[in-house]
């Protein structure tokens, strides 16, 4: 997230505003302050956090609430795993929060940018048969209401609305505390290794399920797919990290510097993509390593590109990843970045992708500076054939009438929403879009 002369941008550039005013809260009742202050004169009122949301579902055209300095740990309880955090927490600054607790969180995504209350809010997920997105593992929130009230929400107060809250989009109040459910601190055996295409998509069931946690990229153009295995363990397992050394390379010049480059040539002369993701695959992902969870779980990005994910019934993956393949060959587009494909447990948070179903994922990518229109909108539907959810925080088209059909809980939530905020104090455009005016 940056302001550039008063101008809010998300990360991804997708996304901007110029707010009538910009305000720093340091305290929950720092917020509570300025939503009453909104609210009295008639402006919308939005928190943002890290801005790592493709789409506008931060974007604050009345006041904006930058909540950089409302972090840190609120409590901890190392016997039960419950932590409660300030919501503007960034994910990357949590696990030295829980280290003296011996605590973890049970999974992350891939990208530790975010804010806590962002990353749960937009539906932020990881991968594993067995493990549900970041919201699952909300067990309480507090919350600012459009009414300018404290509202306590987890087991014993309010408990029929945490299924809402815990993935609100932001459209039913202004976190200000996120109680999580973490579990003791673990390590992780990973496995980065190429395997041919054909070979992945045929057992890929047996590879989601024989492994805690299972995903792959694959780089058009090639018949390569670069898989990720990764197995959970004990903390007191012996660690062998990556060398410091070859990390860099692998990470810092090899899949973001050198990447740069490439993608920013590639604008120019497409030709050049095919070769280098060939090359791309016989240079980087054949890895073995062990080491803490959140070291496993996330990556360093730094190559700046557009998003779109869908959250598809798990048994439709293969099939919708053939029609993209098929898409991607039909149109002789060069695409520069890669294809990844998750997998998330079913869980009952209402507005999750995941909601009802185990779910597979496939998100396209492309560079920043790449128009994403035709690629985005062509995948997009063969997604929607499949029955695919977009992921909130990344770039979709879909409608409130369209999306309704996908969700059960759907008008619960927007029934939630009338009565916690009946004139659309933390609406946007983009909530207009999906939830309804």
């Amino acid at each position: 997230m940056t302001r550039i002369g008063g101008t809010w941008q998300n990360w991804a550039r997708s996304a901007s505003v110029k707010p009538l005013r910009v305000e720093r809260p340091r305290s929950p009742e720092g917020v509570q302050r300025a939503v009453t202050a909104a609210v009295s004169q008639g402006l919308t009122v939005k928190a943002v956090g890290a801005g790592h949301s493709f789409t506008g579902i931060a974007v604050a055209p009345g006041v904006l609430l930058e909540l950089d300095d409302l972090q840190g740990l609120v409590s901890a309880d190392a016997a039960t795993g419950r932590v409660t955090l300030l919501a503007g927490t960034r994910l990357h600054r949590i696990p030295a929060l829980l280290a003296p607790y011996g605590l973890a969180m049970q999974n992350l995504g891939d990208i530790d940018r975010q804010s806590i209350s962002g990353a749960i809010s937009t539906g932020t997920h990881g991968t594993g048969v067995g493990y549900g997105g970041l919201a699952t593992q909300v067990v309480g929130v507090t919350m600012i209401t459009a009414a300018g009230e404290f509202l306590r929400i987890d087991e014993q107060q309010n408990a029929e609305m945490l299924p809402a809250v815990a993935l609100g989009l932001g459209a039913l109040g202004i976190l200000v505390e996120v109680t999580l459910q973490c579990v003791p601190a673990f390590v992780m055996t990973a496995i980065d290794e190429p395997a041919p295409l054909d070979d992945v998509l045929a057992t890929i069931d047996e590879r989601a399920a024989s492994s805690d946690h299972f995903e792959f990229y694959w780089f058009p153009h090639t018949d390569v797919a670069l898989t990720k295995r990764q197995t959970r363990l004990p903390e007191s397992t012996r660690r062998e990290p990556l060398p410091p050394v070859g990390r860099w390379i692998d990470e810092t010049l090899l899949s973001n510097g050198v990447y740069r480059v490439v993608c920013a040539a590639g604008q120019a002369v497409p030709s050049i993509t095919p070769p280098f993701s060939r090359l791309a695959v016989k240079l980087t992902g054949d890895r073995t390593y062990t080491d803490l969870s959140h070291r496993v779980l996330t990556q360093s990005r730094t190559v700046r590109f557009r998003e779109m994910e869908y959250a598809l019934p798990v048994e439709n993956v293969v099939p919708a990843f053939r029609a993209v393949q098929e898409l991607i060959r039909e149109r002789g587009w060069r695409i520069e970045f890669p294809i990844e494909v998750r997998f998330a447990q079913e869980d009952d948070r209402w507005l999750s992708t995941a909601h009802g179903r185990a779910s597979g994922y496939i998100a396209v990518h492309r560079y920043w500076r790449a128009d994403p229109t035709p690629y985005f909108e062509a995948v997009e539907q063969i997604m929607v054939e499949y029955g695919g959810r977009p992921h909130w925080g990344k770039l979709h088209t879909r409608t409130a009438d369209q999306l309704r059909e996908s969700y059960p809980r759907f008008n619960d939530f927007t029934a939630l929403r009338d009565r916690l905020d009946p004139e659309r104090r933390f609406a946007n455009r983009y909530l207009d879009r999906v939830l309804g005016a």
